[in-house]
């Protein structure tokens, strides 16, 4: 072996091995179990930072992890190439809006866009090793995954589940299209309550609002039933301030009587509560809101500007008029779009569906049927379900997406679907192939794409080329697991699971593994908008090597948030170190080792390598939760600890001095060596396979039958003899007291002194008495005494 390691040489060359020889490949029609990774498609929003790395490389270890099983493992890679995201990098990337531009025109630019960001995307997977079977691969936006994406659409309606109608709808305008209660987040906002007094009879009657522009739209007013103090105006009307006509009061329990004056103005819509109202008590719809963000022309005094503007001439109007009694500031807490950070708006307007709310039940109990790793995760998405207010929306105004596959009769309106021969359609391109039931032969096409993760939830179905010809669903079928992040729990996982239930009547995974996030300082998501990566993985992996990002990355428990900086890299590196080393001083007392050869294995020798496989036995046991970094630390703890710490010391001179030692005990301690060591970087494999792998072809791989390391599998270790690890214990305490009188009497470790006193428990005494000549030549003492414990 060279002296030193050149990651930069080795990782490029053990990748080209791999790909050659097809090392990772699924085979299909292997009888081994298979385990499946549904693994997430990142969007093709820009490019990848070390929060990335950090999850996925976490589940490309459980990948390489299963594999070494024994499993048949089905690794595919995708990418999330249509929707709004990859709409909104265009955007940036070309300095464009991509309503000025004809629609064929911008898509030919997000197709241009994704294919560069996915060889880039793809080259970086590369260059971390990760073990995917390319030939899986899918891309959202290609025919095939369109094909199932509007083949699942087509026979949700076909079931009822899937529905169009005209009704109130989250909506932001600044991306100008629909949105789903999943794609909502909260922020806070300065604002004020502004109070103005409405007219009942010949009394004002106060109304505390933070939305005085929508005050055209206002269709009643609120009180809460146990607010005595207007009991006396429910059932009367009030006078809207500045429009002059008569709006209901009414009684809802849903009014906070401590907030604002108690009485609540009902717009449509300021908020999802005046959407509820709205149905409850069947109230009148007056529009405000245009789809652009603009007040439309027909409101008096504001029509035509925005809500800002809108807002400052109303409570202008207001005090102008002695309407305004009062303005305080507060901070309000209002929904935004997660995507552009727009607080969102609520307008009235034709969309596509898929009913959620009917079926909550279904979708909690299948939370039931799934492995929760962590567990606590269970509890984010049995709060969603719970909390659901609004189908699904799944339409979308956008332009480059999965084309919704319907057409409307001119004649009737009726909604015609493609029939599933002809998919994948785009209605701006083609009709249907058949008049209407009502004869009419003219149509016009859908123009909404659906929402990315009404594409994206039927991975599961993608990935087992459902009712495709190569179709295997009934081999790939609820897959093993899927791996994702938390923030993603109430999107992807929740819609894969409505979808997989709506479809299959399964669930789609048994085990969901949830992956935390890297974070620059304290509650501080690392992003590319915050500028806060301190540099793009491909120049750490250049600088640093891939095989130490992957070891940073196994460092937390699962499900964790943790912190990256360049100083985090100094362990990996010093690991990365000390393994060569290691293997470097092994390989060189193993040279001339019989592996026939009748071994009678010396105490020591038994105890390193039983706790090699205590080690392994504990690590498997990890990762069977997903405990990546949990399994690493029980892992090193042996490396560093056990087995270079003590045993490589305690056998150094028995390797070195046959003579003096014995030519047996010499073979006891290469038969040990040999098989912690291939041990060992069979353990490590998962987490840095470049390295591990290289050592294995410089000197295992002739004693192996196998042509990788990654070929390889753990040993099945069901028992453990806890005697000889009690033994192991007990002389490591002799060594590190040893150890430890030295340096406290400033005395060099390689100093000579007279005496080590053993004192063992009488069935450890046959042992010691064995172990005597590695316990002096490790201490360096000249006599060693053994005496019974009392």
């Amino acid at each position: 072996m060279q002296k030193n390691y050149d990651f930069k040489q080795v990782e490029k060359n053990m990748q080209s091995f791999w790909k050659e020889n097809n090392i990772y490949r699924f085979d299909v029609d292997s009888k081994d179990v298979i385990y499946s990774i549904d693994t997430p498609p990142p969007t093709v929003s820009g490019s990848l930072h070390i929060g990335h790395i950090f999850s996925y490389t976490q589940a490309e270890m459980i990948a390489r992890f299963k594999r070494m099983q024994g499993y048949n493992v089905f690794y595919p890679f995708g990418f999330d190439d249509n929707g709004l995201p990859t709409e909104r990098l265009v955007e940036k990337d070309e300095d464009i809006i991509a309503k000025n531009l004809p629609r064929s025109e911008f898509i030919m630019k997000c197709i241009a866009t994704t294919e560069k960001y996915e060889r880039e995307f793809k080259d970086l997977w590369h260059s971390l090793g990760f073990s995917v079977d390319w030939s899986l691969q899918y891309e959202t936006i290609s025919p095939i995954v369109q094909r199932i994406s509007q083949k699942s659409f087509i026979r949700l309606f076909e079931d009822g589940k899937a529905y169009m109608k005209e009704s109130p709808v989250l909506w932001c305008t600044e991306c100008q299209t629909s949105i789903a209660q999943a794609e909502l987040e909260t922020i806070d906002k300065d604002t004020a309550f502004n109070y103005i007094a409405f007219r009942v009879g010949e009394e004002n009657l106060i109304v505390a609002t933070t939305r005085p522009e929508l005050l055209y739209g206002c269709v009643c007013l609120f009180v809460n039933p146990e607010d005595g103090r207007y009991k006396a105006y429910v059932g009367k009307s009030a006078i809207v301030p500045l429009y002059n006509y008569p709006v209901p009061i009414l009684y809802d329990e849903k009014v906070s009587i401590e907030k604002g004056t108690g009485v609540v103005m009902c717009a449509t819509f300021g908020d999802s509560t005046d959407v509820e109202w709205y149905e409850r008590h069947k109230l009148p719809y007056r529009k405000i809101m245009l789809p652009d963000g603009r007040i439309d022309e027909s409101v008096p005094f504001i029509g035509g500007l925005k809500v800002m503007p809108a807002r400052k001439q109303i409570i202008k109007l207001l005090a102008d008029n002695g309407l305004l009694t009062d303005s305080k500031n507060i901070i309000h807490t209002v929904a935004a779009h997660e995507r552009c950070g727009k607080e969102i708006e609520i307008i009235s307007s034709k969309q596509w569906y898929i009913d959620i709310l009917s079926n909550k039940k279904l979708f909690l109990e299948a939370a039931d049927k799934i492995n929760w790793y962590p567990a606590h995760m269970k509890n984010r998405y049995t709060l969603w379900v719970e909390n659901l207010k609004w189908d699904w929306c799944i339409s979308r105004q956008r332009y480059f997406g999965v084309p919704i596959p319907v057409w409307y009769c001119k004649g009737c309106g009726k909604a015609i679907l493609a029939s599933e021969d002809r998919l994948p359609v785009n209605p701006l391109e083609t009709s249907p192939n058949m008049p209407c039931a009502c004869g009419c032969n003219e149509f016009i096409p859908e123009s909404s794409v659906f929402d990315t993760w009404a594409t994206s939830s039927v991975t599961p179905q993608i990935n087992a080329k459902w009712c495709e010809e190569n179709d295997i669903s009934n081999k790939l079928l609820p897959m093993s697991m899927r791996t994702q992040a938390h923030e993603i729990i109430r999107t992807w996982a929740f819609y894969t699971i409505v979808k997989s239930l709506y479809h299959t009547g399964e669930i789609p995974w048994k085990d969901i593994m949830i992956c935390g996030f890297v974070l620059a300082k304290k509650g501080e998501k690392i992003s590319k908008s915050k500028r806060n990566s301190e540099q793009s993985p491909a120049v750490l992996i250049e600088n640093h090597s891939a095989d130490v990002i992957r070891y940073w990355a196994a460092n937390s428990k699962l499900g964790t948030d943790t912190f990256f900086s360049l100083e985090e890299l100094s362990i990996a590196k010093r690991f990365i170190t000390k393994l060569w080393n290691a293997s470097k001083f092994a390989i060189s007392h193993l040279y001339d080792i019989d592996l026939s050869a009748e071994i009678d294995l010396m105490p020591v020798d038994r105890w390193i390598i039983e706790r090699c496989r205590q080690t392994t036995f504990e690590a498997a046991k990890l990762l069977n939760q997903y405990e990546i970094g949990s399994a690493r630390h029980e892992i090193d703890d042996f490396f560093w600890k056990d087995l270079c710490d003590y045993y490589l010391e305690i056998v150094k001179e028995r390797l070195y001095q046959p003579e003096k030692h014995g030519y047996k005990e010499r073979q006891s301690a290469q038969y040990a060596l040999y098989y912690c060591m291939l041990n060992i970087l069979k353990l490590y494999a998962i987490y840095v396979p470049h390295i591990t792998e290289y050592i294995y072809q410089e000197f295992f791989k002739r004693n192996e039958r196998s042509i990788s390391v990654h070929k390889l599998c753990w040993e099945n270790i069901t028992a453990i003899d806890s005697e000889i690890i009690m033994f192991g214990e007990a002389l490591k305490k002799i060594v590190a007291d040893t150890r430890k009188y030295k340096s406290e009497n400033a005395l060099s470790m390689k100093a000579e002194i007279e005496e080590v006193m053993v004192k063992s428990d009488t069935k450890f005494i046959e042992m010691f008495k064995q172990t005597v000549h590695d316990i002096r030549a490790c201490c360096k003492a000249k006599e060693i005494k053994i005496i019974q414990q009392e």
